[in-house]
């Protein structure tokens, strides 16, 4: 029996969506603090985040199952006509390397299209050097800083 990926849009407040999110906020910060995020600090890290914006008309969230089960997801912010900013691309471990990233991008990038945008950037973090490796697999360059969040410390772009 093969497994296979299906990445579709999906509102980012459904259970399997809201669990996504969690255990993206709980990997991304244990990992920047060197210990195991808390359960009030996944809370309030994802209070007030700004995750609304990714849902029509301002952008997209996608969720990846793998033979049915939730297993990735991504975001998809549009900043302006022409750009967008991909944010939230998370595989969950037990999943990684089975290409589910690459899907994600390429949901995202079909999103993108359809709201009208040309560009695709993000921000990331020196210490996720696999989402680095991602991104640049797939086509996103490095580019010249264009935010300066506490946490951006290498920018990407992709022309669409």
């Amino acid at each position: 029996m093969t497994m296979t990926w299906n990445v579709t849009p999906e509102r980012y407040d459904t259970s399997e969506a809201t669990a996504l999110r969690r255990d993206y906020y709980d990997e991304v910060a244990s990992r920047y603090w060197g210990r195991p995020a808390t359960a009030r600090e996944i809370d309030e890290g994802l209070t007030g985040d700004g995750v609304e914006r990714l849902a029509p008309p301002t952008g997209e969230f996608v969720v990846g199952r793998y033979d049915g089960a939730a297993a990735a997801c991504a975001g998809l912010r549009v900043r302006n006509p022409d750009t967008a900013e991909l944010t939230r691309v998370y595989v969950r471990p037990a999943f990684r390397g089975t290409g589910g990233g690459g899907l994600l991008l390429a949901a995202i990038e079909t999103a993108a299209r359809g709201f009208g945008v040309k560009r695709i950037r993000l921000d990331t973090r020196n210490d996720l050097v696999e989402a680095q490796a991602l991104y640049a697999r797939h086509g996103y360059a490095e580019v010249p800083a264009f935010s300066n969040g506490p946490y951006a410390e290498h920018w990407f772009a992709k022309s669409l």
